[in-house]
């Protein structure tokens, strides 16, 4: 037993094998019930704190996941590591064809996870209805501003307009509670917070502002350039008033603040500060690329390939000793606050969000 911090109490590490059955756990004790899947490295979006504007080099085919493969491991994950929430991400799921086939699938599962969903929106009008009825339970929609300008200038595409109109099916096709998704832009991003943060209760989503982190395709994150949190509050509280929310966080991963209208509660948003107030020490997520590899962490600088597992004709204990094994090794924390931290060499285009 090794004595190791994780920037909160002290907890003692136990550092033999990983168990074989029971929940998926690492050595310090923290139980992964969160899946959080990649479908896909594709975009049709270049948002300039994800990816270059060009250039870009994508998995081929054969590479990814093959939807069956996929829905194997979703049924290892569920089945036999205790996972209770499957949240499908990219790149951009829904330039997947197959991916209500995929929900469905996951749906089918007993015990049934709840399944959730992150997209940045531009297709979702049109497939709305049928993702629910697929058995999507809720939605997470990127948006970084409501100026159609500024919008434009982040994600090199004038597509407003569809995030907007995805919004409203999202929210006309029952996948309540919507939710938006928020990265500041260092420039134009505390004036984009108060809008976004107005819109966001004038229609009844959920908003959640995210610190941007070092997982850009050209790696040229700069802390002193990110908006943190303090600084999000500061913006806000310029314009609102707000009350940190009663509520027990638990292991989300935002922070929650109630939005006051006089005596009423207008409504609430949280913040994401995965930069500046670190909550490892809650994490509860275990992550699929869309190339099948595990990542114990977001940050992570191994894999655990699962593809070649199931390619090769490895069986479902096989797959999950492998599972077990990767979450086991899990480190204490993301270390983007320690000095020696070196971005993972993927971009979260590739890893998921």
């Amino acid at each position: 037993m090794t004595a190791v911090s994780l920037g909160l109490p002290t907890v003692q590490r136990d550092v033999g094998p990983a168990p074989a059955e029971g929940p998926l756990v690492d050595t310090f004790g923290r139980v992964a019930t969160d899946l959080r899947v990649s479908v896909t490295d594709l975009c049709n979006l270049r948002c300039t704190y994800c990816m270059p504007a060009e250039g870009l080099q994508w998995m081929d085919g054969e590479q990814k996941l093959h939807p069956d493969e996929l829905i194997r491991l979703l049924r290892v994950a569920v089945t036999r590591l205790g996972i209770t929430s499957v949240r499908f991400t990219g790149g951009e799921p829904l330039v997947v064809p197959h991916l209500e086939e995929i929900i469905a699938a996951t749906a089918a599962l007993s015990p049934r996870p709840e399944i959730t969903l992150t997209t940045n929106g531009v297709g979702l009008a049109r497939r709305a209805t049928g993702l629910a009825a697929a058995g999507l339970d809720r939605i997470n929609i990127s948006l970084d501003t409501v100026d159609a300008a500024r919008f434009a200038a982040i994600t090199r595409r004038d597509r407003l307009a569809d995030v907007l109109a995805g919004l409203a099916a999202a929210k006309a096709a029952g996948l309540d509670p919507v939710k938006v998704n928020a990265v500041l832009d260092p420039v134009s991003g505390l004036r984009d917070a108060v809008e976004l943060l107005d819109f966001c209760l004038d229609h009844g989503y959920q908003l959640r502002f995210i610190e941007q982190m070092p997982l850009d395709a050209g790696h040229s994150w700069q802390r002193d350039r990110t908006l943190t949190a303090d600084d999000i509050l500061g913006a806000l509280a310029g314009r609102f008033t707000l009350t940190p929310d009663p509520a027990p966080r638990g292991s989300a991963p935002a922070a929650l603040w109630r939005v006051h209208e006089g005596d009423a509660v207008r409504g609430r948003f949280g913040i994401i500060a995965s930069v500046s107030q670190a909550f490892c020490a809650a994490c509860d997520r275990t992550r699929l690329t869309a190339d099948g590899q595990v990542r114990n962490c977001l940050f992570a600088r191994d894999e655990t390939d699962l593809r070649g597992l199931l390619r090769s004709g490895a069986d479902d204990a096989t797959l999950e000793a492998a599972w077990r094994a990767a979450m086991w090794a899990k480190a204490a924390g993301h270390g983007i606050n320690d000095p020696g931290f070196v971005q993972p060499d993927r971009p979260m285009s590739a890893i998921g969000g």
